[in-house]
C-alpha cells in the first residue's frame, strides 16, 4: 500500500522590493499631511488590505470614522465674516488633527514594517547519522570525550592467546685476531728449523 506522500509545501508570499515598499510610504505619510488628515483612512486601508487582520479594519473603521467626524465639525464652525471661531474651537481642531495624523501615521509605519520584516526561515530538522553512532552502547565521542591509548605492541587476535614477544636475535661480533706472544714465536721457528733439518738428514741418507 502506498501512503499519501509529502504534504505540498506552501510557497512563500513574494515580498515587494524595498525601494517599493518605501515609495508607498512616503505616499501614503504625505497624502495624511497634505490633506490635513482627512484622507488619514487611505493609508489605514492599505495596510489592513497588506495584513488581512481583523486588527487592522478595526483600525481603518476608526480612523475613517474620525477623519468624517473631523470633516463634519470642520463644517460646523462659523464661516461668515463677522465670526471667528473661538480659543476652544481652534485648539479642538489642531489637537484633532494632531492626534489623528500622528496616530494613523505611527501605527501603519510600525505594522508595514513589522509585516514585510524578515520573515524567519523554517528549522532545519537534525536527523540522526546512521554511521556516527557505532554499536549500541559505545560512547560517542563528543567535546569532553578521550580516546584510549593503545598499547604499541600487536593486538591479540580475537579467540587466539597473545603470542610471546620474542626479543631480536643477537648479533654475532668477530672476533679480534689471536696474537701469539714473541717467545712462543721463537719456539715455533726454532722447531721448524729443527723439522726441515731432520728431513734434509733423512733425504740425504736415501
Amino acid at each position: 500500500m502506498h501512503g499519501y506522500g509529502y504534504p505540498p509545501q506552501q510557497q512563500p508570499k513574494r515580498r515587494p522590493s524595498s525601494a517599493t515598499l518605501v515609495t508607498l510610504r512616503v505616499v501614503f505619510v504625505a497624502l495624511t499631511l497634505f490633506s490635513c488628515t482627512f484622507l488619514s483612512w487611505a493609508a489605514m486601508l492599505r495596510l489592513a488590505i497588506v495584513t488581512r487582520k481583523p486588527r487592522d479594519w478595526w483600525m481603518f473603521g476608526l480612523v475613517l470614522a474620525l477623519s468624517i467626524g473631523f470633516v463634519v465639525y470642520i463644517g460646523l464652525l462659523p464661516t461668515e465674516e463677522g465670526e471667528e471661531m473661538t480659543d476652544g474651537q481652534a485648539i479642538t481642531v489642531l489637537a484633532w488633527m494632531l492626534v489623528l495624523f500622528a496616530g494613523t501615521v505611527t501605527y501603519y509605519l510600525y505594522m508595514e514594517i513589522r509585516h514585510f520584516g524578515p520573515q524567519p526561515g523554517p528549522t532545519p530538522v537534525a536527523y540522526p547519522n546512521p554511521y556516527a553512532g557505532g554499536r549500541p552502547g559505545t560512547p560517542t565521542a563528543g567535546a569532553h570525550a578521550q580516546h584510549p591509548t593503545m598499547p604499541a605492541g600487536p593486538l591479540p587476535s580475537y579467540g587466539y592467546p597473545p603470542a610471546p614477544r620474542q626479543d631480536p636475535a643477537p648479533v654475532p661480533h668477530p672476533e679480534p685476531p689471536r696474537t701469539t706472544p714473541p717467545g712462543r714465536l721463537d719456539q715455533v721457528r726454532a722447531e721448524l728449523d729443527e723439522l726441515s733439518d731432520y728431513l734434509r738428514k733423512e733425504g740425504d741418507n736415501r
